[in-house]
């Protein structure tokens, strides 16, 4: 199959969208497919943001990367670009000559996707990574009107695809209940098991890095959303009955001025090792190697690949009752808690923190959990179902 790949979110903006598509793409193309992704062009700051060379990123055989002429726009990756949709590039499309297109946002790019679609009478499928009434609470726009239409959008967008998917159940209940009414069900993101199995010996890379005897870790964007200054806050106030805490903060995003001034304010910035971007995977499993316990405080999550990681070295986490996260936390692998609930997070941090052996009974858990998420298993799902939709059985 030919496929094309739309998306507001690419590399090298900081992403789990674009890591999932890129892994699942690569997959794909290892199966004999050819991918093309359509995705924003990005400007040399937006390299020089993350210290990466101004250049195409090599995906392998059988993959093409068309970028879009974009325009930069302010989010919490402060990286983001949008697409003007004209359906002009559906000349650009035509000549690739894909059997589907499988789009994964429904900003510039995903309405381009959505002409392109109708102009070239090309089937299409999509992917909702984001619920998107929780997403526009934290945009500068906090008119109820706005929240109400933005909802209406995305169903009307998704009511164009012939079949959607979700990382998680919810997502796709809230779109339900507000009309949509296509062929769905969750398909779960990509997780690089292989990649996060290589063993490192902890003492080591604690000293390495200078960290405590217990670890708290959060990876991924530094965006309100993500709710990052609980972690910050319940440190501040568990030091005196965890002395020997330490905190890795990795990622970069609006909040990181804003987060680095709390924890100077609450007196805790000695306990934590902000990382900002990491480039090599490796050093990402190297961090969770270190560590002892993953937090996502984020609200707005549909699934949360870095969490799905941490798993996957056998990290115990902790996580929101919210969106997508209580569909892959169970009291298996992790404990769930209450959005914003400081007091909560206070008391579960403790309680793993006096009891090593919950900790490593859920690290265990987790392992097992993710090995339903290997690249090979999503790739080969969404060829199911991409075959289905083109002979017309979903």
């Amino acid at each position: 199959m030919r496929i094309a790949f739309y998306s507001d979110n690419f590399y090298p903006e900081l992403s789990g969208i674009s890591d999932s598509i890129i892994i699942t793409g690569k997959k794909l193309a290892g199966l004999g497919h050819s991918i093309n992704f359509f995705v924003p062009s990005y400007s040399r700051k937006n390299y020089k943001f993350l210290d990466l060379p101004y250049k195409e990123i090599n995906l392998g055989e059988r993959i093409k990367i068309t970028r879009l002429f974009s325009f930069p726009y302010p989010t919490g990756t402060a990286q983001s670009r949008l697409v003007i949709p004209t359906g002009l590039r559906s000349l650009l499309l035509k000549k690739f000559k894909p059997d589907l297109i499988h789009s994964h946002l429904i900003a510039g790019v995903g309405l381009e996707a959505l002409l392109d679609s109708k102009i070239l009478k090309i089937p299409m499928v999509g992917t909702n990574h984001t619920p998107i009434s929780e997403f526009v609470r934290y945009t500068p726009v906090k008119w109820k009107w706005f929240q109400k239409l933005a909802q209406r959008y995305d169903v009307w967008y998704y009511n164009h695809c012939r079949f959607v998917s979700s990382p998680s159940t919810p997502v796709l209940s809230e779109m339900k209940s507000l009309g949509f009414n296509k062929p769905s069900h969750p398909v779960s993101n990509p997780v690089e098991i292989e990649l996060f199995k290589k063993d490192y010996d902890k003492k080591k890379l604690k000293k390495k890095y200078g960290l405590s005897d217990f670890t708290l870790i959060y990876c991924g964007r530094l965006a309100k959303e993500k709710h990052i200054d609980l972690i910050i806050r319940a440190a501040a106030e568990l030091k005196n009955e965890i002395p020997d805490l330490s905190i890795i903060i990795s990622g970069t995003g609006s909040e990181e001025k804003n987060l680095k001034e709390l924890a100077k304010k609450l007196n805790i910035s000695e306990k934590i090792k902000i990382f900002g971007y990491i480039k090599e995977k490796e050093e990402y499993v190297r961090l969770y190697k270190a560590s002892d316990l993953f937090l996502m405080l984020g609200t707005a999550e549909t699934q949360s690949i870095v969490m799905m990681q941490a798993m996957t070295t056998g990290l115990p986490v902790i996580g929101v009752k919210a969106w997508g996260l209580p569909d892959y936390i169970y009291k298996e692998n992790g404990i769930l808690i209450e959005p914003n609930d400081l007091n909560a997070l206070k008391e579960k941090i403790l309680f793993l923190y006096k009891n090593k052996e919950i900790r490593e009974s859920l690290g265990e858990g987790g392992k097992k959990f993710v090995q339903g998420f290997t690249p090979e298993k999503i790739a080969k799902a969404w060829e199911d179902i991409y075959s289905a939709v083109l002979k017309n059985t979903i």
